[in-house]
């Protein structure tokens, strides 16, 4: 007799369970900021909201590939969505790989059909465009492999496994009822959820089944933005990626800790509070791009062209600014200046209260003075 040891194996699957009373004040914190989110996006020119909408789906992106280890060229990226989006191809520097096209093309779908039902020919392309350039494994299909699809760390000799997923045999009648449950509980389905809870119950349904040979994680999280998307009525721009890549052990720790239960409620907590978070990070982004127009309105005569070459930059780095701090060596890169002309042009620039200086010596570091720019209530601020 099998032990029924996972999710998946227990009487109960796939009626998942949880204590609504614990998930309601989140669901309500959501809309509020969804809310509020939209607010403060009205505020961007077109031509900034674009910049904004580009520069989020890239690093979500980016992140949701770096969780799984896969590490993508930025500018390639950014060149391929923009050309995706009919905005032109900035950031090109030389040919775009298989791999950046092929996700930007499974973004552009997950941004413009948000809308669409569910099907398993959706979830084909976007496995297609997502593994664009492998040839080592079979793109666009459910797995077929009669071995255990396992999610193993250690070492190869003894590894340790943290969850064995369903047999690809079963794979086609489960992902028939994983669809079916998706659009059901749809806005406008037979039985709707609330954002959060269908949010966080999809992403764990389809990660549990596992149903490609690789890549479920980065379409398990789509899904959650497809559902987020479906619950606003419009494309959600989130920084959902972004936060569980930053805090990936905590991602892996809560996903192992649901393998063996399909009582859900500290799962879908943990979901729900990471999606607020990454509202709150998107406000602030969006917080930093209003900054970055006041800035340059008030300060973009004051640079010479080096100085605005290396603070447009720093920008690039976004809210969080350089890893370790930005440095005269950083600016030295940037612009190919010698070190007595980056010293003179820095300190210009804290003398003109454009950059604040902290550190001395070798462990001098300088930030760009935007708190004049933000609003009292931004979480960069």
């Amino acid at each position: 007799m099998t032990l029924k040891k996972w999710n998946w194996q227990q009487a109960d699957w796939p009626d998942f369970s949880y204590d609504k009373i614990n998930i309601d004040p989140l669901e309500a914190e959501f809309i509020k900021a969804s809310g509020i989110s939209i607010g403060v996006m009205r505020h961007l020119s077109k031509k900034d909201l674009d910049e904004f909408r580009i520069e989020m789906i890239c690093n979500e992106a980016l992140k949701t590939s770096e969780i799984e280890g896969a590490f993508l060229d930025r500018d390639s990226l950014q060149s391929s969505i923009c050309k995706e989006f009919g905005l032109g191809e900035k950031y090109l520097h030389g040919a775009v790989k298989p791999e950046e096209a092929g996700i930007a093309m499974m973004m552009k779908d997950l941004y413009t059909d948000f809308d669409s039902p569910l099907t398993h020919e959706i979830l084909w392309a976007w496995h297609d465009k997502l593994l664009n350039g492998r040839t080592d494994l079979e793109r666009g299909k459910y797995r077929t492999s009669k071995e255990d699809m396992r999610v193993v760390s250690g070492r190869i000799d003894k590894p340790r496994i943290h969850f064995i997923a369903p047999p690809a045999s079963e794979i086609p009648r489960e992902m028939d009822l994983f669809i079916r449950w998706f659009n059901k509980t749809a806005p406008g389905g037979k039985a709707p959820l609330s954002p959060l809870t269908r949010a966080g119950t999809a992403h764990l349904y389809f990660v549990t089944l596992h149903p490609f040979e690789d890549g479920n994680g980065r379409i398990g999280r789509a899904l959650s933005e497809k559902v987020l998307s479906q619950s606003l009525g419009k494309p959600t721009l989130i920084a959902l990626s972004s936060i569980l890549s930053d805090k990936k052990k905590d991602y892996y720790k809560n996903l192992e800790l649901q393998n063996k239960t399909n009582q859900i409620t500290p799962w879908l907590y943990y979901f729900s509070k990471t999606i607020i978070e990454a509202q709150k990070q998107t406000i602030g982004m969006v917080d930093f791009l209003i900054a970055k127009t006041k800035f340059f309105n008030v300060y973009e005569t004051l640079l010479n062209p080096r100085q605005k070459k290396a603070v447009l930059r720093i920008f690039r780095e976004g809210p969080k600014g350089f890893s370790g701090g930005f440095s005269a060596k950083n600016y030295m890169s940037i612009v190919k200046i010698p070190s007595a002309t980056a010293t003179r042009d820095l300190k210009d620039l804290v003398e003109k209260k454009i950059l604040t200086k902290t550190g001395q010596l070798k462990s001098t570091r300088y930030l760009l003075n935007l708190s004049p720019f933000y609003p009292a209530c931004s979480p960069y601020f």
